[in-house]
């Protein structure tokens, strides 16, 4: 089964293959934009249209040349794939060992289409697989000019895992790639690469799609086939609930615990009660809680676009311009949180910065 085709994201496309076209595209890459969006869907189409044998054309990628079809498929040698696995058992797995685990990892997640759920806490990009990426980085491309690479959720790289050769290697790959090779990371937290990567490449936003989009997606018939909505309400409310990116709804039962916490966060801001604000900030956690709490920041910008799109149909100036203010706020918080700062810190911090704008 092939993947799902992209849904949204024209303007950044356009961008893209104009770029492509200019032959200014950068060879090393950050996609970066909220959970559930299609970053790694939009990196694999940007890897289809660079092996397009109409690559420089309007027309790519194609869909119909030789390239295509096996990109799309991803059984393109020169389309290389890699994001979160658990750690493979063994003191030290070769590279053969790796594209062998990520070959099960992409079959299952194209067995239903591309629609997979976010990695779990013990799954991560290994220093193994950092090894095989620099290595096959360093082969020629198997079939055509070109070769791409895309690392999904880049955030969950451990490169410095006791092996700083493997470290310095991906490094050098990232700041300088061989002139047939583009390399895409990909992350819905930033911040928690480090500074010696994010340096290396040109970062791109992904932001959220449109409600239109999002209901083209639910149409979609892989989609209506491999993930069950019946008990999550109507149309109107599945979109809204997706907020601008669908890919929550795979995993939607978190994601409705991260707008229950960014309700209770709003609510305690609006409050006057110091303690009320106190309680919910303790109520985030401590560190190890990061994930979950970069959610909830998220699933907070959500709640306040839509705050602010109420007041402006009301013509409420003050409630859409303090819910405007408001997710500044939040995304300067978001900032903080991806680069392990303490969760309730950074919470109490918000509350102070929230309380005037949302009373």
């Amino acid at each position: 089964m092939p993947l799902l085709p992209v849904y949204g994201h024209t303007a950044l496309r356009e961008r893209i293959r104009d770029a492509v076209a200019r032959k200014t595209l950068p060879a090393s890459l950050l996609l970066d934009g909220p959970r559930g969006v299609g970053k790694q869907q939009v990196a694999l189409w940007l890897g289809r249209m660079l092996l397009c044998e109409k690559r420089e054309t309007e027309q790519a990628p194609c869909g119909k040349c030789k390239a295509c079809r096996m990109a799309l498929e991803l059984h393109h040698p020169d389309l290389h794939w890699f994001f979160p696995r658990e750690r493979l058992k063994g003191s030290d797995p070769d590279v053969d060992d790796i594209r062998g685990d990520m070959g099960e990892g992409i079959a299952e997640r194209l067995a239903s289409g591309g629609l997979y759920e976010p990695p779990g806490g013990d799954e991560g990009i290994f220093v193994a697989t950092i090894r095989a990426v620099v290595q096959t980085a360093s082969m020629a491309p198997a079939m055509g000019s070109h070769k791409v690479f895309v690392i999904g959720d880049a955030e969950r790289m451990v490169a410095q895992e006791g092996n700083e050769y493997a470290a310095n290697a991906f490094l050098k790959l990232l700041e300088e790639p061989a002139a047939n090779t583009t390399i895409i990371l990909t992350s819905s937290e930033s911040g928690a690469l480090t500074p010696t990567i994010r340096s290396r490449v040109v970062s791109l936003r992904v932001p959220r799609i449109s409600d239109d989009d999002v209901r083209a997606f639910l149409a979609d018939p892989t989609v209506a086939n491999n993930l069950d909505l019946g008990d999550a309400g109507t149309t109107a409310e599945i979109v809204k609930l997706a907020g601008g990116a669908p890919g929550r709804l795979i995993g939607r039962e978190a994601w409705q615990v991260a707008l229950k916490q960014a309700r209770r966060i709003l609510d305690a801001a609006a409050s006057p009660d110091r303690g009320t604000r106190m309680r919910v900030a303790l109520g985030q956690g401590a560190s190890g809680a990061r994930g979950k709490f970069s959610d909830t920041l998220e699933a907070l910008t959500v709640l306040l676009h839509e705050r602010s799109r109420v007041g402006s149909v009301a013509g409420n100036v003050e409630t859409a311009g303090g819910a405007a203010q408001a997710i500044e706020a939040v995304e300067r918080a978001k900032e903080l949180a991806s680069g392990n700062v303490n969760p309730q810190l950074v919470t109490a911090g918000l509350l102070q910065k929230l309380a005037p704008l949302v009373r």
